[in-house]
């Protein structure tokens, strides 16, 4: 079984920094592309940034500059380094992963974890 764990979010005043981490465990054979998505209370859910297996990235336009996604293909871990932070970054973090095992291909979703920026 599959599951990948974030970890990292909490309670920061604005202009912090906070540091998330994903790791992916179980029957891995192969970790694809990796992302992070958020979601603030009323809104949808949006991308964040996310990372192919090579390590080319993508973000969201309103988030370059202040946040940067990396990985550990040996720890099959995502990582998201947020600085600047502002209090409209607040919302809960899941983490997005392409996974193959040896049996099947699917996306699975972490169980998020919240990042709450005072003002």
């Amino acid at each position: 079984q599959v599951q990948l764990v974030e970890s990292g979010g909490g309670l920061v005043q604005a202009g912090g920094s906070l540091r998330l981490s994903c790791a992916a465990s179980g029957s891995i054979f192969r970790v694809g592309a990796m992302a992070w998505y958020r979601q603030a209370p009323g809104k949808q859910r949006e991308l964040v940034a996310s990372i192919a297996s090579g390590g080319t990235t993508n973000y969201a336009d309103s988030l370059k500059g202040r946040f940067t996604i990396s990985r550990d293909n040996t720890k099959n871990t995502v990582y998201l380094q947020m600085n600047s932070l502002k209090p409209e970054d607040t919302a809960v973090y899941y983490c997005h992963a392409g996974i193959t095992t040896m049996t099947s291909s699917n996306y699975y979703w972490g169980q998020g974890t919240q990042v709450t920026v005072s003002s």
